[in-house]
């Protein structure tokens, strides 16, 4: 019995990873936190995340990932916490498609189920300025911690939006 229900959760997993929209992130930079005698240290990682749909504007993420042989092998449950800065990269911006008023641009697996991290991109016309929001969910019990970060669009350049 407990060998069907681990082949349903493990087939469950390899599903879900296979029909998620994966991240696009490039590793810019880690510093070790713990030492762990086997396996990876715990270390926080820095990450670039190009916008898909806005060329020029990249967000970097901070984040926890947990060593030891779980954390090296991806079984290991990252922590909740991370923190965002979005800024513009070009000379300019340029729109890729209309963009909706809110958006899940990249999403990534924090655990082996149930755990992702998420960037958010949310538009706000009034101020002509994209709001990027950062936070983990889980199926059960999501976190409330969150870090946000702005990248001001140009006078003269209106953000196209989805209608």
């Amino acid at each position: 019995m407990r060998a069907s229900l681990a082949f349903v959760l493990s087939t469950f997993a390899l599903l879900s990873a296979a029909l998620s929209q994966p991240a696009a992130a490039e590793q810019i930079g880690e510093v070790s936190t713990v030492f762990r005698f086997v396996g990876k240290n715990d270390r926080i990682v820095v990450e670039a995340y190009d916008d898909p749909k806005v060329a020029g504007v990249t967000c970097y993420v901070s984040r926890a990932r947990t060593g030891g042989i779980t954390g090296t092998v991806g079984l290991a449950e990252d922590r909740a916490e991370a923190s965002i800065a979005c800024r513009q990269v070009a000379d300019t911006l340029q729109f890729n498609d209309r963009l909706p008023l809110q958006e899940d641009v990249f999403s990534e697996r924090q655990s082996i189920l149930f755990k992702r991290l998420h960037i958010v991109r949310i538009v706000d016309p009034a101020r002509n300025t994209l709001v990027y929001l950062t936070y983990s969910d889980k199926l059960i019990d999501g976190s409330p911690q969150n870090s946000i970060a702005t990248v001001p669009v140009p006078d003269g350049m209106p953000i196209p939006l989805r209608k």
